[in-house]
C-alpha cells in the first residue's frame, strides 16, 4: 500500500469535520471545533506565517482516509508541540497506516520547525494510537485520569 501525506485544503476540512462525527472517533478523539465554520477558521489559521498549528492530509493508494497535524507549536517550550492523528476510514485501521504517516510526518516537521520534542495525549484505552506513537520512539511520561477517563501522555525526544 501506497503511504502518502498531502496538503489540507477548505475541502478536506469539511470532509475530515464530518468523517470525525463517527461514535468510534469521538470515543477517542476529542474534537475542539464544534462547527464546520470553526474548522474552517482553524484551518485559515495555519495558513498564516506565525501559525500555530501545521497539518497534513493521510493519502492511502489515492484515497484521502485521515489527518494528522500538530498543534501548539512552540520551539521555546517543552514540548515544542502536540501531536494527533485520525485515520476516519475504518477499512484502513489496523493496517500500519497510522504508523507510517506518523512516521513521515515527524520528518517533515523535525526538518521543517526544528522541534526537540514533541507530545500527544491519548485515551488510556486507546492501545492502537499508543502503539503507533510508541512505534514512532513516543514512550509514556505520564498516567493520569481527567473528568474520569484514564488518560496518558506520550512524548518524542529527538536525539
Amino acid at each position: 500500500m501506497n503511504i502518502c501525506l498531502g496538503n489540507r485544503t477548505a475541502d478536506t476540512v469539511r470532509i475530515y469535520f464530518e468523517k470525525a462525527k463517527q461514535p468510534e472517533i469521538r470515543a477517542v478523539l476529542p474534537q475542539k471545533a464544534q462547527t464546520v465554520e470553526e474548522a474552517l477558521e482553524d484551518y485559515r489559521e495555519t495558513l498564516l506565517a506565525n501559525a500555530k498549528s501545521y497539518g497534513k492530509i493521510i493519502i492511502a493508494d489515492g484515497n484521502y482516509i485521515g489527518d494528522i497535524w500538530c498543534y501548539c507549536i512552540d520551539v521555546n517550550e517543552d514540548p515544542n508541540a502536540m501531536l494527533s492523528f485520525c485515520i476516519f476510514e475504518k477499512e484502513y485501521w489496523s493496517h500500519g497506516i497510522a504508523t507510517e504517516a506518523v512516521a513521515l510526518f515527524l520528518q517533515e516537521i523535525k526538518t521543517k520547525y526544528e522541534f526537540n520534542t514533541i507530545g500527544a495525549f491519548s485515551f488510556a484505552d486507546n492501545l492502537a494510537s499508543i502503539r503507533v506513537l510508541e512505534k514512532n520512539g513516543f514512550t509514556v511520561l505520564e498516567e493520569f485520569s481527567e473528568e474520569g477517563r484514564d488518560s496518558k501522555y506520550l512524548q518524542y525526544i529527538n536525539v
